[in-house]
């Protein structure tokens, strides 16, 4: 086997998910959009901002990384 500097690159084969949100989340996610939009200069649509707003979600969440980290150290 070679011992290749770069990693195996993981799976990114992306997962639809399907969500029913109540219509004032509706309503703030639309908001969202509007104001990246004037922001950045680039619309998009609310379905590819959604994985962005989670993914910053989860990353911030500190108590989130370590509990994950725990479970991590269970099943390893």
């Amino acid at each position: 086997m070679v011992d290749l500097k770069l990693a195996r690159i993981p799976d990114r084969t992306p997962v639809k998910l399907t969500i029913t949100v109540l219509p004032d989340l509706h309503q703030a996610l639309q908001d969202y959009a509007r104001i990246y939009a004037e922001t950045y200069g680039r619309d998009e649509p609310v379905s590819e901002l959604v994985p962005a707003i989670l993914s910053a979600f989860l990353d911030s969440d500190r108590a989130f990384a370590k509990a994950r980290e725990r479970l991590g150290a269970r099943s390893g």
